[in-house]
């Protein structure tokens, strides 16, 4: 099941659609903002999709998972023999959609060298593959860009170049929270319980009164992919026709202004104190055994995981083992083998930390005298 056209009925939705479709009527550029998980790719689609270059390709290209050479031979394509393993010429993404629709998703997160190689491609059009001296041709490419960040403050900050940002931002299209327009949660509900009770062929739950309050009174922070996560794990596990508060994760439980019943509270233990994702995520590798690469790594990767919270399980995998990161790879179930993989990922993504500090605060704690106790 595809979502052909934005789900809900608030105000927010209705300036949204129209947004979309003044956008599709032209081929100026588009940024599209909003929180992670809002639906910022769904919004680009749509706008190809009813656009006059509908029958050409859209290429979407996550430019925060990629380093700046990966990157700029996913956009440019390359030569052969331009580096170690190019055996064969190589189109690029804007090569390949030419007269279509180029999305590039996480654009505030790109380098100063790869805006500027942006920043000229948009001003000519013209592409020149890595390796290569010269121009291999000129193509009629759309470009959408999306970010999580504002870019205003980016420019302020001298991280973002200015003028790529008002070449970017000839339309701008905000995509709201789930938060803000929660009237329409029941309708993603709707949608998505149908949507995998058809891919796992069982038949469709149903939510009880109770659960489809506290669903709706969630303020969602992970926007509506947390909510696509929760209503497939929803029905996969689902044990009955009907799906009860003490079936629902304890994220939501924990954080409804509506507080469960004193039952599901003694089932589902929620009188524990609220954690954060990446205390949660640690005492799952560090208590439950999971792997990084399973509990963390792909999260990540997905978008469902923020650098922030990478790093902050990284640095109490650091706090736990007094700074060494050998120690942190069996800490968090992996292989010793994957050590010089799981230092190059967090090299990679900007989530690596100096390990000294941590190593001075052990010894300190070792060295220190006991307190004398007190009456």
């Amino acid at each position: 099941m595809a979502l052909k056209s934005l789900l809900g009925v608030t105000a927010a939705v209705r300036s949204l659609h129209e947004e979309i479709t003044y956008a599709s009527r032209c081929d100026a550029k588009v940024l599209v903002t909003g929180e992670s998980g809002v639906g910022k790719e769904v919004v680009a689609r749509l706008i190809h999709a009813n656009s006059p270059r509908s029958r050409a390709p859209l290429i979407t290209v996550n430019c925060a998972a990629l380093t700046d050479t990966l990157l700029e031979t996913e956009l440019f394509g390359h030569v052969r023999g331009s580096f170690t393993g190019a055996y064969r010429d190589r189109s690029g993404a804007l090569e390949l959609a030419h007269r279509g629709t180029v999305f590039m998703d996480e654009i505030g997160e790109t380098s100063p060298r790869m805006q500027g190689l942006l920043l000229r491609f948009l001003e000519a059009g013209e592409i020149q593959r890595v390796g290569s001296d010269a121009v291999q041709t000129k193509v009629d490419v759309r470009v959408i860009a999306a970010t999580n960040r504002h870019l205003v403050d980016s420019v302020a900050a001298k991280t973002f170049r200015e003028d790529l940002y008002y070449r970017l931002n000839v339309i701008h299209i905000r995509v709201p929270a789930l938060r803000e327009r929660s009237e329409d949660v029941p309708k993603f509900l709707d949608f998505f319980l149908d949507q995998f009770s058809q891919q796992y062929s069982v038949n469709r739950p149903r939510l009880s009164p109770a659960t489809l309050n506290l669903l709706s009174e969630y303020s969602w922070p992970g926007n509506v992919r947390e909510l696509k996560n929760i209503v497939e794990r929803l029905v996969v596990r689902a044990s009955g026709n009907e799906i009860e508060p003490r079936d629902l994760p304890l994220e939501v439980l924990r954080g409804s202004p509506l507080q469960p019943t004193a039952d599901v509270a003694d089932q589902r233990a929620t009188t524990v104190p609220a954690r954060s994702a990446s205390d949660a995520l640690f005492e799952r590798l560090v208590n439950g055994g999971e792997s990084f690469w399973t509990c963390v790594y792909a999260p990540f990767m997905s978008r469902d995981l923020t650098r922030d919270d990478v790093r902050a399980i990284v640095r109490r995998g650091l706090e736990r083992t007094g700074g060494n990161y050998r120690v942190m790879v069996e800490l968090f179930n992996m292989p010793p083998d994957d050590y010089k993989r799981f230092l190059g990922v967090l090299r990679k993504y900007q989530c690596h930390m100096p390990f000294q500090q941590f190593r001075s605060a052990a010894t300190n704690r070792v060295a220190a005298p006991p307190q004398q106790a007190t009456a």
